[in-house]
């Protein structure tokens, strides 16, 4: 269900958590903006999923006191996001809350989507970078999938690895993981 929404003034994080939950669309918090973006696609969800779960399994494997979450709104030092995947420390999800706070953020992964390939790609790793998210990954579509590893260095990503379609690349962070993505949108 949409939301009509009357608000004035600039936008707060406790204004965004407040909106009733749309399943419709996504709302993030990027200054004193709200930007809502409409629902994934199928290929998105299918790759989503996926991913999601080749994450929780490498990490269970490895023992790490972790929890991989998806779609679940990450608090910013200037404002809120909704990465498509979260990585948080397990202690960080201990209660049952509605976000958590990016100092427990291990790794974040963006799926790009045709409507929001600038913010995927430019707007929200500077944001990541500058809360000092250690780990950042993008999953690109087009031409075929292809997943981009980046690191937090000197208060930047470095891109340390590229996963392409067809071929088994193997992480060692924040856990060990090993990842051909051909399959991760396929039907």
């Amino acid at each position: 269900m949409s939301v009509a929404i009357d608000h004035t003034g600039p936008w707060t994080v406790a204004d965004v958590l407040a909106l009733p939950e749309d399943r419709a669309t996504r709302y993030e918090l990027l200054g004193e903006s709200l930007v809502m973006s409409p629902a994934p696609g199928i290929r998105h969800q299918r790759a989503s999923f996926r991913l999601h779960a080749a994450l929780d399994t490498a990490a269970r494997a490895a023992e790490a006191p972790v929890e991989v979450l998806e779609a679940i709104n990450v608090i910013l030092p200037s404002g809120l996001v909704v990465p498509d995947l979260v990585v948080t420390d397990a202690g960080a999800t201990a209660e049952d809350g509605v976000s958590v706070e990016a100092d427990a953020v291990r790794l974040v992964v963006e799926l790009v989507s045709p409507g929001n390939r600038t913010v995927d790609r430019k707007f929200k790793p500077m944001l990541y970078a500058e809360a000092a998210i250690p780990h950042f990954w993008r999953l690109e579509f087009d031409p075929a999938p292809m997943l981009v590893v980046y690191e937090l260095t000197g208060g930047r990503y470095t891109e340390r690895a590229t996963a392409p379609a067809g071929t088994t690349t193997h992480l060692d962070a924040p856990f060990p993981f090993a990842i051909d993505p051909a399959d991760l949108p396929r039907q």
